[in-house]
């Protein structure tokens, strides 16, 4: 008698995999987060970018802290490829505010991601400087990581670059374009694109900016005020190559219209 195997459907694996998420700080009495639930599922192919967009108190920002093992939640659980965050799955963070150590070097600082590995100095620092061209800083490598020597732009490349060299696979940013200059701004936003498709990576980006938010991410999900959950999903069915022409695109428009309408209605509810 033959034997039939028959095909089973196998879920995606989960990168990032938040349950029941509750947050309070005086003993239940109120919660500033009850029942969140918040999954990034495996796309080998090219890896993938959340946006993150809500009013200021929302628990964005507390989104990201318990993904990178920095806030433990009052209730639920907190999974990391299928483990809780610990320094053998540390997830890296670029802040708004310049993390970069002032007393260091460009390649001191983004050589840190690799002290802790065990390799030569030698070995840190080749890697360093392959991920310091990557990100454009070929030439500062020597100077100071602090203003003046460095421009704003520059040190959130630092932090971009020494990031991706502790985990190319998952990075979180925190409004890390928010003090930059527009011109600035821009060219960062086109810069994590080309480092997104380069690495195919998972990308979880806080901003307020709703057009930046279209322009780089392939889905977008809203938090509700206090006490927060993901209220709202919304897929950018945008090309995956992009440029700065797109936001000239009546599609991409709308999709800011469409996003920006969310916005208003879950800050009046």
């Amino acid at each position: 008698m033959a034997t039939y195997i028959y095909p089973t459907h196998k879920e995606p694996k989960k990168i990032v995999d938040l349950t029941g998420i509750a947050q309070s700080y005086n003993n239940g009495q109120s919660y500033i987060i009850k029942d969140l639930n918040f999954a990034v599922q495996e796309q080998t192919d090219k890896g993938k970018f959340i946006g993150l967009l809500g009013a200021s108190g929302s628990g964005k920002s507390t989104l990201l802290r318990y993904i990178a093992g920095l806030q433990i939640p009052t209730a639920g659980n907190v999974l990391i490829n299928g483990a809780t965050p610990s320094a053998d799955n540390r997830v890296s963070v670029v802040f708004q505010e310049y993390s970069s150590m002032p007393w260091y070097t460009v390649l001191e600082n983004v050589a840190l991601a690799l002290t802790y590995k065990g390799m030569s100095k030698k070995e840190r620092n080749e890697r360093a400087m392959e991920m310091i061209e990557l990100v454009g800083l070929s030439g500062h490598e020597n100077k100071y990581a602090q203003i003046p020597g460095l421009s704003g732009g520059q040190l959130q490349r630092v932090a971009i670059a020494r990031s991706l060299l502790a985990n190319s696979n998952i990075l979180l940013m925190d409004e890390p374009f928010g003090a930059l200059d527009i011109n600035t701004r821009l060219q960062m936003q086109d810069l994590l694109l080309s480092l997104q498709e380069k690495f195919k990576m998972y990308v979880i980006f806080v901003t307020h900016d709703i057009s930046e938010a279209v322009y780089l991410s392939d889905v977008i999900y809203m938090m509700k005020k206090a006490p927060s959950l993901i209220e709202e999903e919304i897929i950018i069915n945008l090309p995956d190559h992009r440029s700065r022409d797109l936001k000239r695109d009546p599609k991409f428009i709308d999709l800011v219209y469409q996003v920006e309408d969310v916005m208003v209605r879950l800050s009046e509810e």
